[in-house]
């Protein structure tokens, strides 16, 4: 996991560029969806063998991205890293995240509908993967 070039994005850098693009998608990088995004990736590999150092100089590479071309490019510039199996997990793992933090605004149900659209996926997978993922954290038993 080097610095993202303009050549592409690793499998690695594109992978945590979904996740980053859940949790980013609001305009705001709440604790909650920072420390579920660290969760999330820290027993995967490659990231479980990634130092501190590494992941920190990963995701400076990708928010930079981020910051200088906007968040539609680096998932643009993502997707077409990953497979099908990886787009799907990285599909299930967004849509984990913007529901980390108990609270999915109208620009985060924007986000997955646009990655839902985009990933290589036939659509009834895609919604089928988002619809379960929002199964799992509503709160049902709420009255």
């Amino acid at each position: 996991m080097g610095q993202i070039t303009p050549a592409g994005m690793t499998e690695a850098e594109a992978f945590a560029a979904v996740a980053l693009g859940a949790v980013a998608c609001d305009g705001v990088l709440g604790r909650d969806e920072a420390h579920a995004l660290r969760r999330h990736l820290e027993h995967r590999t490659p990231y479980k063998n990634a130092s501190e150092s590494e992941m920190a100089a990963l995701f400076d590479g990708l928010l930079a991205v981020l910051r200088e071309q906007g968040l539609e490019q680096l998932v643009d510039q993502a997707l077409p890293q990953l497979n099908l199996e990886q787009q799907e997990t990285a599909l299930a793992l967004a849509t984990q995240l913007v529901h980390a933090d108990r609270s999915v605004d109208s620009a985060e149900t924007a986000f997955l509908e646009t990655l839902t659209r985009k990933v290589d996926l036939p659509d009834s997978r895609a919604r089928g993967i988002v619809e379960a993922i929002m199964a799992l954290n509503r709160d049902s038993l709420l009255s």
